[in-house]
């Protein structure tokens, strides 16, 4: 009965390596039914040496007999264990390539779209870095090596010596870790810029290869690669005995692969923040902002928000960020967008106060500078959880813009004092997301972080292009923004000095404007962009364009008089567009709906001909043109 429970107990240990093995390398799905089919590992030469001394051992007794069997019993159960590893980071590596493939087509779709001048080529190369090295190492070598290797397994049973090739590969994947934060931020710049540029992403993740996943999900897999070669060689020493031929390669191989993965670590903890932003994303219909470098995950619940107007209780969702908090309408919907965003409170001055309620228990309040929510929770944990979470989010977003005020209050202690005398103290890059002087965002192509030598401001291009004799770096011309530059140089602007045409600010337009909005814009064979446009009522025959509607100054703008407008569909034409034409200027215009675009026409047809526009009254269904939405979200709460 003996050999019946060992082999009893092998068949259990081997089912708890297969688990192990595919948690480890979480790809369960790509490699096991083909592990499946033969659970065995080929004969190998390991246990040579037991099977010689018990030829020469003929005088044993049977117990020792039965513990040697047991021995090789034990002794093939582990190498059952290392087979079944090494048959896990085939299959694994197996779909590793294929998904780099996939992304390796991203790529050359969007490159194909971007020689056709549609949108920029180094935004596609900047993008996906240096994605076709590391799928050309993988597909055309370690992956054929492991193929090998797993066909010759019963006469080599070893990886070690070849995961000790993938090791100077690594530096590839310290590139592409180093360039994915980045990538991220243009992969979104840039589907909202260019409808052609988000249109041809959505057409390849339809294809059955992407399961569904947006290219978001897929570029993660390199950053989360090396450490599962970690985490699956860690697995492998641990079964692999001492006096193995392999070990001292395998162990040389963890060494330098570990050392990789710890420069991952927090790229990878990012990574699944993203994770949960697209899933945020995708479950509110896609919702502007969402995915941002910038925005980090905190807490996210079911909640009822009592009615300001009576005592009847909504179900509401809220998802709480570092920097805002969502407050959500559940959508009821076959598929697509399970919540529809009511409010946006951002963390910047909001407060949480406990409250108590004799019909409803378990209350208390959120307010912000947006909008003041009577909340329940579930239970009184669920309220200490919120309450706990709401207060340390606050405390941290404080902490953090106090250690902004300080640095700032440093740099202009300095400036007062000696500007231009000795060097300032430089306010690091990631202390900062816009220009300090004109508090435009910055971006990684465009809009890059300088600083300036004078008083260590972090300021754009535009701000910083001034030039003057700093004493403390021996009177060499530095770079200097425009503040310093006029203190040093003795220049003060003149008061009441009347602004550029260009640089009226949006915001001053938008409230007082006969029509303002988002629309995609594009002029001659330029790639589109998203614009704010804004038609005031002081000028109501210009159309200004803007990058977004807090801007200080306008891109350009359009004098309306004497245009040509034409709203005729063209097969080329992106939906809901026209197009103003006069002479040889033509400026394309798209609208987010037909609605949206048919009250914008109703305006510029007006304006067109000299003729002072009215403002069209609106139907409250549209986001993109200004409204009073905190008089339409209390119409729709006391519903």
């Amino acid at each position: 009965m003996e050999p019946v429970k060992e082999d009893k107990k092998e068949q259990e240990n081997g089912s708890v390596t297969i688990e192990t093995a595919g948690l480890v390398n979480g790809d369960m799905g790509d490699g096991g039914a083909e592990q499946d089919e033969d659970p065995s590992p080929p004969q190998t030469g390991r246990t040579d040496g037991e099977a010689e001394e018990e030829k020469d051992s003929g005088a044993a007794t049977d117990s020792e007999h039965r513990t040697e069997e047991a021995s090789t019993d034990q002794k093939e159960t582990n190498e059952q264990k290392l087979f079944k590893i090494a048959s896990e980071l085939l299959q694994t590596e197996k779909a590793y390539v294929a998904r780099l493939n996939l992304l390796d087509q991203f790529c050359t779709k969007l490159m194909e779209e971007a020689n056709k001048g549609t949108f920029p080529v180094d935004v596609v190369k900047n993008i996906f870095s240096n994605i076709s090295s590391i799928h050309t190492f993988h597909s055309q070598f370690l992956l054929p090596d492991l193929e090998k290797r797993m066909g010759e397994w019963a006469s080599k049973p070893r990886i070690g010596d070849i995961l000790q090739k993938l090791t100077p590969f690594l530096k590839m994947y310290a590139e592409y870790v180093k360039n994915f934060e980045k990538a991220m931020e243009l992969l979104k710049q840039w589907s909202d810029r260019s409808p052609q540029f988000k249109s041809t992403i959505q057409e390849i993740q339809t294809h059955e290869a992407c399961g569904s996943l947006t290219l978001q999900h897929h570029m993660l897999e390199p950053v989360q690669r090396v450490p599962r070669y970690e985490m699956l060689l860690k697995d492998y020493l641990k079964k692999l005995p001492e006096e193995d031929p392999d070990r001292r390669d395998a162990e040389k191989s963890l060494e330098i692969i570990s050392t990789a993965a710890t420069h991952s670590n927090s790229a990878i903890r990012k990574s699944d923040n993203l994770k949960k932003l697209l899933e945020i994303y995708e479950l509110l219909g896609e919702e502007e902002d969402i995915v941002h470098p910038s925005n980090e995950f905190i807490k996210e619940g079911h909640i009822l928000k009592l009615a300001a107007r009576n005592t009847s209780a909504m179900e509401r969702y809220l998802y709480l960020f570092n920097n805002m908090l969502l407050y959500c309408v559940p959508k009821f919907s076959l598929g697509g967008p399970k919540y529809t965003v009511r409010t946006r409170i951002g963390v910047d001055g909001m407060k949480v106060l406990e409250t108590t309620n004799e019909d409803y228990p378990h209350t208390f309040q959120v307010s912000g500078k947006e909008r003041l929510l009577e909340l329940q929770a579930s239970s009184e944990q669920d309220k200490a959880d919120w309450i706990k979470a709401f207060r340390k989010t606050i405390e941290i977003f404080q902490q953090k813009n106090e250690s902004f005020k300080n640095a700032l209050k440093d740099v202009e202690d300095v400036s007062k004092a000696e500007l231009g005398k000795r060097a300032p103290r430089w306010i690091r890059d990631n202390e900062v997301t816009m220009c300090m002087m004109c508090k435009e965002p910055f971006n990684a192509l465009t809009r890059r972080r300088h600083h300036c030598r004078a008083c260590g401001y972090v300021v754009c291009w535009k701000c910083s292009d001034n030039k003057v004799q700093l004493e403390y770096d021996n009177n060499k011309t530095n770079k200097v923004c425009k503040d310093c530059f006029s203190i040093l140089k003795g220049e003060t602007v003149a008061e009441g000095k009347k602004k550029g045409i260009l640089e009226i600010e949006a915001a001053q337009f938008s409230g007082s404007s006969i029509m303002c909005g988002f629309l995609q814009y594009c002029e001659k064979n330029k790639p589109w962009q998203k614009v704010w446009c804004v038609i005031p009522e002081k000028e109501c025959l210009v159309l200004y364009l803007y990058g977004a509607p807090q801007d200080v100054k306008a891109q350009c703008t359009i004098p309306l008089l004497g245009y040509s407008v034409d709203d005729s569909v063209r097969p080329t034409d992106t939906p809901a567009s026209f197009r103003l034409s006069q002479s040889k200027s033509v400026h394309n215009f798209s609208a987010e709906t037909e609605e949206l675009k048919q009250r914008w026409l109703k305006v510029i047809r007006v304006a067109v001909t000299g003729e002072v526009p009215e403002c069209p009254p609106t139907n409250g269904t549209n986001a993109n043109v200004t409204e009073d939405h905190s008089t339409q979200e209390a119409a729709t709460d006391s519903s």
